[in-house]
């Protein structure tokens, strides 16, 4: 495997840092990773040394800096192929979720921070449900030739959605039929699996997060 360079933050926390590196991976590429805790005095200046825009993740590759999770998953889209839905209609598709989910869902965001140590079910306000239920019906589209990924195998689309299937399953967000299912499969996705591991190992807490 070739390797690039990834700052993260907390694993346990910070969902933007599992989606850059879940879409590393999904390339087939094995990160050299170093995090910078988000708890920590003197984070920003951390951030600000690592990052152009002061937010994790940053990918290095060679001299090459590229920050912002959706950044990184279509930079890695242009060089290695596979990383969208082949048909035209279904990449269409997987962009504009992608998309979606990584400008929309304010409220949900607020309420259900990612922690993957937390366990605390909650009634969501009318605000969030409402998010809740725009994301269960993008998950509940049919199942996809090729496996039960959102558009079959596993997609860039996957990557952005993997933090929030986390959160729904820390906070009890109740799931049926197929938007349970995909739930499932990622939340047993061998790459997210990984992280939950390294992620178990961190003594970082953070209050509120």
């Amino acid at each position: 495997m070739a390797t690039v360079h990834l700052t993260i933050g907390n694993r346990r926390y910070s969902s933007w840092s599992l989606r850059g590196w879940l879409a590393i991976r999904l390339a087939g590429l094995e990160p050299d990773t170093d995090v910078i805790w988000l708890d920590e005095p003197g984070y920003k200046e951390r951030l600000a040394a690592a990052s152009p825009g002061r937010t994790v993740p940053v990918l290095r590759d060679g001299d090459l800096v590229v920050w912002d999770s959706l950044a990184i998953a279509l930079y890695l889209a242009e060089r290695h192929p596979g990383l969208w839905p082949a048909d035209p209609r279904l990449r269409a598709e997987a962009y504009a979720v992608t998309a979606e989910m990584h400008s929309g869902f304010p409220a949900m965001r607020a309420a259900l921070p990612m922690d993957l140590s937390c366990s605390d079910p909650r009634v969501p306000e009318p605000a969030v449900a409402a998010e809740v239920a725009r994301i269960a019906a993008i998950w509940s589209r049919p199942e996809a030739a090729g496996g039960p990924f959102l558009f079959g195998a596993p997609s860039l689309a996957d990557c952005a959605f993997a933090p929030v299937a986390s959160r729904f399953r820390s906070y009890g967000v109740p799931l049926d039929g197929r938007a349970a299912a995909y739930a499932e499969t990622l939340l047993s996705w061998p790459p997210f699996l990984d992280w939950e591991t390294a992620a178990a190992l961190e003594t970082h807490v953070i209050e509120n997060p």
